[in-house]
């Protein structure tokens, strides 16, 4: 199975995405956006970034725990992991996301 973005309308009606590694795990998570061409722009900002040097921050977290985020150029959140036991694995996550976001597909589920 090949990567995914899927977008998706929340319950207050507004849109956001999930990055799905080959595997169906999803990756990154967007933050909400109050338009739908917002959330594909969002989109295309993390197939950019995430090749982007610097863009993945690891960040540790309460109980040991560890998640990342994807920052625009401008420092802006694009994305965020679920949390990882350890940073070895928030590590594997991002290189994950690096792999997959180029040439991930879009699932419109809005």
């Amino acid at each position: 199975m090949a990567s995914k973005f899927v977008l998706k309308t929340a319950s207050n009606g507004q849109f956001h995405f999930n990055l799905h590694a080959g595997n169906g795990e999803s990756i990154l998570n967007s933050e909400q956006y109050k338009a739908k061409q917002s959330a594909l722009d969002g989109i295309e900002s993390v197939r950019k970034n995430a090749q982007r040097e610097g863009a993945f921050e690891i960040k540790a977290a309460a109980g040991g725990k560890f998640h990342f985020v994807l920052k625009a150029s401008n420092g802006q959140v694009v994305g965020q992991s679920q949390m990882y036991a350890s940073e070895a694995g928030a590590e594997a996550g991002c290189e994950s996301v690096k792999r997959s976001a180029p040439d991930a597909s879009l699932q419109d589920d809005s």
